[in-house]
């Protein structure tokens, strides 16, 4: 975590919700909310993907407000297989980004919960960019992206993933004719490769 990284709470569906933001330096144009990995498998808000991310955003002007589901750190409640996480989400957006430019980013099966937020939100408030890292395809009902939106989604995924095989993600992704950047030779959590997926995360936003 940064040492800059501001550690706060807000009161979530089933009680309090550990939340971390920072800040980018100037102007700020937008909230992006970023949800970690599976909190039954060490999945929080510090998870390096995640915090890789999150570095992404602010390096392009955003405000990155990374959270914990319920059950994980400070966070109440208990694990509800992304149902429960789905509102502990909307109730960050909410607490955070009530209005204005809003980004929503996930990893692993922070991206599926992500997915049905993108659902849920979609038409209510305009998302200026979605980003999916490692989509959990292969173990959740992940939902489609709208397709008004697909210009504006980075869908990444590591060719050697074991965890989420790729097949998966490319089933998920072909009916929708939705692309997916696929990292070759990069397993699950991109070790060793976190400054690339960096890189692909600012040139997305930067577009």
């Amino acid at each position: 975590m940064n040492s800059s990284t501001q550690l706060c709470t807000i009161e979530g569906p089933v009680g309090t919700l550990e939340v971390a933001i920072d800040e980018p330096e100037g102007e700020c144009r937008g909230v992006a909310v970023l949800s970690h990995p599976h909190p039954l498998f060490g999945g929080s808000l510090s998870n390096k993907v995640v915090q890789t991310l999150a570095r992404a955003y602010v390096q392009q002007g955003w405000r990155a407000v990374r959270f914990n589901f319920r059950g994980v750190g400070r966070s109440a409640g208990a694990h509800d297989g992304g149902v429960g996480e789905l509102d502990d989400l909307l109730a960050v957006v909410q607490a955070h980004a009530p209005s204005g430019p809003l980004s929503l980013a996930g990893f692993s099966f922070g991206a599926f919960v992500t997915s049905h937020a993108v659902t849920r939100l979609h038409g209510s408030r305009t998302l200026a960019q979605v980003l999916l890292v490692g989509t959990a395809a292969s173990r959740f009902d992940v939902a489609p992206i709208p397709a008004e939106l697909h210009a504006r989604t980075l869908v990444i995924h590591g060719e050697a993933d074991d965890t989420v095989p790729l097949a998966s993600v490319l089933d998920w992704a072909r009916p929708q004719h939705l692309p997916v950047v696929v990292v070759p030779g990069v397993a699950h959590f991109f070790h060793g490769q976190l400054p690339l997926l960096k890189a692909l995360a600012v040139r997305h936003l930067a577009a």
